[in-house]
């Protein structure tokens, strides 16, 4: 359609910014998406559809909005930039189903926004999101369990690597053990830097994070839990017996017990340890 092919043309881009005095901020991490096959794309799997709202994060100049605001019910696209708000009543103009909230997205009432805004909807998230915070977007979103089906985003491709990562494989991190423990992560695919104006340094990939109806793991404590989890991995070349200790300021001895209690080599390191044995470590730890 017309309104993507534009938003996809660089010089159309280019007018359009220059039109309203806009110049790229790298501190925001604004990189628009040029490529016209990727919109259509994520909007498709992210499960945009008639009766279902969608939080998008940073919408830029609307190239993904506009392809969620023909599929879904709604868009509530939470923009930082308020630069960018003139630039998008232009470029969103033609749908009556799209708002724009100027505000932070670590900082946004999400709760609120989602009841106000999605009553009786079905919500998912899809947004191409600035390299520079998305592991502390998607961890908000997921730690609040608010109330998403799933993400869709698009992200750097490392990070998409981590957050995708199975404990006990070696890219395994404790962000990817937290994205694990609340949802269900998969990679659906990769784009280019190419794709972008300006064009990043890097790649990325788009990823899909199914949130689970329940936690993946029964824990007793999900703090002390992700505290364990957070310190095994800080020294993540030490053995767990060595990293947690030096971690938590845990005396060694309470750890090998820990250990032995939990069936865990103590010479075992984080990257090599499931999410069961994270938690079976995290009980023990409890009843000692």
């Amino acid at each position: 359609m017309q309104e993507t092919f534009r938003l996809s043309d660089p010089s159309a881009i280019k007018a359009l910014l220059a039109r309203h005095g806009f110049t790229f901020s790298k501190s925001l991490g604004q990189n628009f998406l040029i490529n016209p096959s990727v919109c259509p794309r994520m909007a498709e799997e992210c499960g945009a559809a008639p009766g279902v709202g969608v939080l998008e994060v940073g919408p830029g100049i609307g190239v993904l909005t506009v392809e969620l605001a023909k599929r879904a019910e709604k868009v509530v696209s939470v923009e930082l930039d308020k630069r960018l708000l003139p630039v998008l009543e232009e470029t969103l103009a033609p749908y009556d189903n799209v708002k724009v909230v100027n505000d932070d997205i670590l900082k946004v009432d999400l709760k609120k926004l989602l009841r106000e805004e999605f009553p009786g909807m079905q919500v998912v998230v899809c947004a191409n999101l600035p390299y520079y915070i998305t592991s502390p977007v998607i961890m908000r979103l997921l730690e609040e369990r608010l109330p998403i089906a799933g993400l869709t985003v698009m992200v750097q491709k490392e990070a998409a690597q981590r957050l995708c990562a199975q404990p006990g494989k070696r890219e395994c991190g404790a962000v990817s053990v937290a994205v694990q423990y609340y949802a269900e992560p998969r990679v659906l695919f990769q784009v280019l830097r190419g794709s972008f104006l300006p064009p990043p340094n890097v790649d990325s990939s788009v990823i899909r994070l199914d949130v689970r109806l329940e936690a993946a793991i029964d824990i007793p404590n999900e703090k002390k839990f992700f505290a364990l989890v957070k310190a095994a991995f800080g020294q993540r070349r030490k053995t767990i017996l060595n990293a947690v200790a030096a971690g938590l300021s845990v005396p060694k001895e309470r750890i090998a017990a820990a250990c032995d209690a939990a069936g865990i080599a103590q010479n075992a390191r984080a990257e090599q340890m499931t999410m069961e044995q994270f938690a079976a470590l995290s009980r023990a730890m409890e009843s000692l």
